[in-house]
């Protein structure tokens, strides 16, 4: 018995991920990842569909992300829990993004999936995917904010996003995330880490993480002083102590984060963060378009010519540029 074929056309497989096809959703995740005109193709029909809410954990390299993410999975999966008026809210299926280091041979992600989070390896209401980096020095494969947008097309409400743990460059986590969750642990250097201007001051929800560690109250006396030095307009970061090993605290996490995304909706905030990521990749998008167009006029005759008159003093660097781009 042969296996049928499945489609290349995305519209295709857009509409069979959409009835719950894992490997239809694999596929179209792939051309995003690749790039080029296949991406931009399934661009063209994931950006007409709903958002995903997405949730950002980041954080230090050894924090346990992967774990706490392993644990959230299967409380996340229990829906938005009641907040305020806002009433419960079931999840029927919940993805996640697992940013990884990137080989150095054939630049795919070097850690799998199924390796980090085995208890939801095999459910079919959990679709899991390793994104590899590709040297992206801000931990975030560039590919992300359009697999969060196809995933929500495909049906997901809800996406978690763990990020590889390269430090303070996780910043760039904001540009996909609705709530940003910063996990560091007990006696880890927490204390620099909260002097720094970096990652600790995206959070949106803080998570001391090992927290049957030494070091836990001087951990959270760190995370304290620093947000009484900070300022915040309608929404301080909670700070919430987890066991990701033994899941202690991770239903304290998802409610936190549940209240955050009352908060963004009920003010406004949630869609203006989307308007402002939305203009941020635009001007990605429009950076790349235009370093192949200066990759394309720097390969050509008239490049060359202006390199020979810059070579016998006839002009200058900026003389030459303005040269190439007026022809």
């Amino acid at each position: 018995m042969t296996t049928p074929t499945l489609s290349r056309d995305p519209e295709t497989l857009l509409a069979e991920a959409a009835t719950g096809n894992r490997v239809a959703l694999a596929r179209l995740l792939t051309m995003v990842e690749r790039g080029g005109t296949e991406a931009e193709a399934v661009a063209a029909l994931a950006y007409r569909s709903a958002h995903s809410y997405t949730v950002g954990l980041t954080g230090p390299p050894g924090a346990g992300k992967s774990t706490l993410t392993d644990r959230l999975i299967t409380t996340a999966r229990r829906g938005w829990p009641e907040v305020g008026e806002r009433p419960a809210e079931p999840l029927e299926q919940v993805a996640v993004l697992a940013i990884d280091p990137s080989s150095p041979f054939t630049g795919g992600a070097i850690l799998g999936d199924r390796i980090r989070m085995q208890d939801h390896a095999t459910d079919p209401t959990v679709f899991i995917r390793s994104m590899a980096t590709r040297g992206h020095l801000g931990g975030l494969a560039l590919a992300v904010p359009g697999a969060v947008r196809l995933l929500g097309a495909a049906g997901m409400p809800v996406t978690l996003i763990e990020t590889v743990g390269v430090g303070q460059m996780e910043v760039d986590i904001v540009g996909a995330a609705d709530t940003t969750v910063v996990v560091v642990t007990p006696g880890a250097g927490d204390a620099m880490q909260a002097n720094k201007a970096g990652i600790l001051e995206i959070a949106d929800v803080f998570v001391i993480n090992k927290a049957d560690r030494p070091g836990l109250r001087e951990a959270r006396r760190d995370l304290e002083g620093m947000l009484e030095l900070s300022m915040f307009d309608g929404w301080v970061p909670p700070i919430v102590e987890t066991v990701a090993q033994d899941g202690t605290g991770v239903d304290s996490l998802w409610a936190e984060v549940a209240r955050h995304r009352a908060h963004l909706i009920e003010t406004g905030e949630l869609a203006a963060r989307r308007q402002r990521r939305l203009a941020e990749e635009l001007r990605r998008v429009l950076g790349v378009r235009l370093a192949l167009d200066v990759e394309q006029l720097a390969g050509g005759a008239l490049f060359a010519e202006q390199v020979s008159a810059l070579s016998s003093g006839e002009t200058d660097p900026f003389r030459a540029a303005a040269a190439l781009l007026d022809r």
